[in-house]
């Protein structure tokens, strides 16, 4: 592991560097055509695939425009149960985007919600975030529900903006900004 990653924890979830060792537990999951019908991409199709979007993620780190990707494992396990990060950081506007996917298995339980405070928290702090948008399809309700409960909000309709599974695909645009991730956290502290 990289010494420089941050390791985030919450009450029930390691948030760590993915490892070449996870690319089976992330292939089960994006090969999952279900499961990936909302991800925005195609499932993957090969083992090698996921080693190659696990490297692609390490590499990110360091681009123009640097994204950080978390696996999420229960602290009484190593197994992984999904990933969740930041990406396409603009330094100067000071936002990014943020993405994220769960196992089957661990959906319903309140564990991306949990491990995506502990990520906006730590973008709003190291990455001195303004702004953060995610964008998700129209009829994914938990996703549009976990980002409402973030303290998201929907800002407009992107037509066919995105497209996998061999359809033009619309998107709903979401953000979150720091005052109101400041608002909810000062409301969660005086609760």
């Amino acid at each position: 592991m990289s010494p420089d990653f941050p390791t985030l924890q919450t009450p029930r979830l390691r948030l760590r560097e993915l490892q070449p060792a996870d690319a089976p537990a992330f292939f089960e999951i994006h090969r999952n055509a279900d499961a990936m019908r909302w991800f925005g991409t195609d499932p993957l199709t090969e083992l090698a695939e996921a080693e190659q979007v696990i490297e692609g993620f390490r590499t990110s780190r360091e681009a123009r425009q640097p994204g950080i990707r978390w696996g999420l494992q229960q602290l009484s396990d190593d197994q992984l149960l999904g990933s969740c990060g930041l990406f396409r950081w603009n330094r100067g506007w000071r936002s990014c985007g943020l993405g994220y996917e769960l196992a089957p298995a661990a959906q319903g339980q309140g564990l991306m919600r949990e491990a995506l405070q502990a990520v906006l928290g730590w973008g709003f702090e190291h990455w001195a975030l303004n702004r953060v948008e995610a964008q998700v399809h129209p009829a994914n309700q938990a996703s549009l529900g976990l980002l409402l409960r973030l303290g998201f909000q929907r800002e407009g309709r992107m037509r066919q903006a995105g497209f996998w599974q061999g359809a033009h695909r619309d998107l709903l645009l979401f953000s979150l900004l720091r005052e109101d991730w400041d608002a909810k956290l000062g409301a969660r502290l005086a609760g």
